[in-house]
């Protein structure tokens, strides 16, 4: 039962603490920004687009996932999707999603990560519990996931959910699991209900979460006859360490890398 990181201590929950607050207080600012507060203790929500980049974007992953379809790939097969796709690495420099996360990491901050998770009607898949600094070879853990609904997700079509003041546990033991699981990723937290009650988080599409890489959350199987997807986007502090050659996927959307251990790539064509 094998968990990565030292962050352990009180400091960094402390400062998670805050996010909440900051979060709703950056929100507010932006120009035609809502944010909705009360979501998660330490995760929140806002809508950052007008109508029509949303829909813009919804429509290319339409077309987007189509492809991936006919090549033999799956609904959850579309990662890493910023080195790949132009218009992803683009909503990863939207300056009011980075204006969010510039306001909880500081001004230098790497945009390291990119994946569409698409529950298709009926797909029988579900997430669990996790954390998600588990499945990530960096150090410190500070990165915080952005949640973009493509499509309206709500408790029906298994929104995400949340147990608050998880992430203030430090790093938990976790399970591996397996094909039968019928689990999108592969680590569960068992029992995690034992931490909290966990709280579901509803967002429109174009709307954003915002959460702490150690808060406890999953969803559950898509039962309904609606699509729910979501693009997560990851965004840490420049300072933050990356092994296993993560750092090449890295982009500096606020500030500098001083170090220069992030290798910036450019947008794809």
């Amino acid at each position: 039962m094998t968990v990565r990181g030292n962050l352990t201590g009180t400091a960094a929950p402390l400062r998670c603490r805050l996010w909440i607050r900051r979060v709703l207080v950056r929100a507010q600012s932006l120009p035609r920004a809502t944010a909705r507060g009360g979501a998660t203790g330490n995760a929140t929500k806002a809508s950052f687009s007008p109508s029509q980049p949303r829909v813009q974007h919804r429509r290319y992953f339409d077309d987007l996932l189509a492809k991936v379809l006919a090549a033999g790939g799956t609904s959850y097969s579309i990662s890493t999707a910023h080195l790949s796709y132009g218009p992803v690495y683009d909503l990863l420099k939207h300056p009011r999603i980075v204006a969010v996360v510039r306001d909880l990491l500081g001004d230098n901050v790497v945009a390291w990560g990119s994946h569409y998770f698409c529950k298709m009607p009926h797909d029988g898949k579900h997430v669990a519990w996790h954390q998600d600094a588990s499945y990530w070879p960096l150090e410190p853990a500070k990165t915080v996931t952005v949640w973009l609904a493509i499509d309206d997700a709500d408790v029906e079509n298994a929104c995400m959910r949340f147990i608050p003041g998880s992430h203030r546990l430090g790093h938990l033991t976790y399970r591996m699991t397996e094909g039968a699981d019928q689990n999108v990723l592969n680590q569960e937290v068992e029992d995690a209900t034992k931490f909290g009650t966990p709280i579901d988080v509803e967002l429109k599409a174009g709307e954003i979460s915002v959460h702490a890489d150690l808060l406890l959350h999953g969803s559950s199987a898509n039962d309904s006859e609606r699509r729910r997807c979501g693009l997560t986007m990851r965004y840490c502090a420049a300072d933050v360490r990356a092994g296993q050659g993560w750092n090449a996927k890295g982009i500096v959307v606020s500030g500098s890398d001083p170090s220069g251990h992030w290798l910036n790539p450019p947008r794809p064509a």
